[in-house]
């Protein structure tokens, strides 16, 4: 298959963004794909991912859907392992485009729960192996692995083919990638986007409490310098503690301020509607875990909420300072 220029996908965006009507459907798709992770950002960026995304948005796919999604999945493979090389940009692409592959099936509900699943463990296989967490690479742009794996894990969130079991090892997934030592910090809104992914779960009411709560314990043990003989042995924070940290107070304003749906996906009004089942509670435990990092910063809880308060603002005594 002979690959098309630059100059011939310039003209499909440009006239737009319609299926080519001199090569098979197949034909495109296969060399977009491949194209996904190219180090050259126009070409990636600019052309293989709004045009496949396009089509997927636009029903183009919708018989194959299933075979679209399984030739995504081997991009999350390629390479793995690897740091600081143009390897990352294909798991990276093929990640965001799962993300928009499982939204469709969301939105129009074509895919069995097995297909679904399968993706899922193949997702969450590779998020939590990825080596390379560059946001930024100086002459290939954006690589953001961490910040479209959160964005592919929201999506399998929203999928009806999930429920609490799934969401519940969603979570310790989210889990292992924060806490998972790494020499890098995150510095291109990874922990804001990670903070939604938890968001979208914790809108589907699912997960109470004693699920929720553990975990975030298991997050905070994460942000407490470890004291050996009363003094540091490593400069502290490290990057891992730095990056949960910022993960737990990004989790903790979304709570705090609410969070809405995406306008694109069909069900996101209607998930988003309404603050999650025992937000107070979560807030309450959110902050408990912040508060522990720097426990001689933060003034202390004085009184709890009652656990049937509504969702309003605090009094001036209460647990959220």
């Amino acid at each position: 298959m002979e690959a098309m220029s630059e100059a011939y996908w310039q003209a499909v965006m440009q006239t737009g963004r319609h299926v080519p009507s001199d090569r098979s459907l197949d034909e495109s798709t296969v060399e977009l794909v491949e194209m996904l992770g190219h180090p050259n950002p126009r070409l990636r960026e600019d052309l293989a991912y709004p045009l496949l995304t396009t089509w997927v948005a636009d029903g183009v796919y919708d018989d194959l859907l299933a075979g679209l999604g399984a030739g995504i999945l081997p991009g999350l493979r390629f390479g793995l392992g690897h740091d600081r090389d143009t390897s990352v940009l294909r798991r990276s692409y093929s990640a965001l485009m799962l993300a928009e592959i499982v939204g469709r099936d969301n939105n129009v509900h074509l895919m069995s729960p097995e297909s679904v699943l399968e993706w899922g463990d193949h997702a969450t296989s590779w998020y939590v192996r990825e080596q390379d967490h560059r946001g930024w690479l100086p002459e290939q742009g954006f690589a953001n692995a961490i910040s479209h794996g959160a964005d592919l894990l929201g999506a399998l969130a929203r999928s009806r083919h999930f429920g609490r079991l799934e969401l519940t090892v969603l979570l310790d997934v989210i889990a292992d990638r924060v806490l998972t030592p790494t020499s890098y910090v995150w510095r291109h809104g990874e922990d804001d986007r990670l903070a939604y992914a938890v968001m979208t779960a914790l809108h589907r009411n699912a997960l109470d409490p004693s699920i929720v709560e553990p975990w975030l314990a298991r997050l905070g043990a994460g942000v407490r310098a470890p004291r050996t003989r009363g003094h540091l042995d490593d400069e502290w924070p490290s990057p891992t503690a730095k990056n949960t940290s910022s993960f737990l107070r990004a989790l903790h304003l979304q709570l705090a301020l609410g969070v809405q749906g995406r306008a694109d996906l069909r069900g996101d009004a209607e998930l988003f509607a309404e603050q999650p089942a025992h937000r107070a509670d979560l807030l309450l435990a959110v902050l408990d875990q912040i508060r522990g990092e720097s426990p001689w910063l933060y003034r202390q809880t004085t009184r709890a909420r009652p656990l049937d308060a509504p969702d309003g603002p605090p009094d001036n005594d209460t647990a959220v300072q």
